[in-house]
């Protein structure tokens, strides 16, 4: 990746970029959501009152190419708040260039410094190519996630 990399928190000037990203990460998915939790979502994530919900883009040369979100939250188990990574996402034709890796070492750099070192997230099984990433940078657990 060249130096020309920034990665930086979301601002209200970036909508049009973050709704873009965002959509392609939901299709990656076969997913999407309607018009009004787009705008719900964006409108929390820039919110600067909103501390337990955040988000960064990755532009390289100006041009946004990634995004990732993550929440706060407590946790049963340990005094300090948790992070999820709920959502990482870098356009196809950044992919390989080390993005990802830089949108989650952002994560746990944002964590190293607010007393939050556990950051997780989940993936789906088809998701090799991002896989072959995380397996490098985290540890996979044996939890199966279910749903209502």
């Amino acid at each position: 990746m060249t130096n020309d990399l920034e990665i930086r928190a979301l601002r209200a000037e970036d909508e049009a970029d973050w709704r873009k990203l965002w959509t392609a990460y939901l299709e990656f998915y076969e997913s999407s959501v309607p018009e009004d939790v787009y705008k719900s979502t964006f409108a929390r994530l820039i919110d600067p009152a909103r501390t337990n919900q955040c988000a960064a883009i990755a532009l390289l040369d100006s041009k946004a190419i990634g995004l990732v979100h993550w929440i706060y939250h407590p946790h049963n188990w340990k005094i300090e708040d948790v992070i999820y990574l709920q959502d990482l996402y870098a356009d196809p034709s950044a992919r390989g260039t080390g993005v990802g890796r830089a949108l989650i070492e952002h994560v746990y750099n944002v964590a190293d410094h607010g007393d939050t070192p556990t950051v997780y997230w989940m993936t789906q099984e088809f998701n090799t190519t991002a896989r072959l990433l995380y397996d490098r940078i985290a540890s996979k657990t044996v939890f199966v996630q279910y749903k209502r």
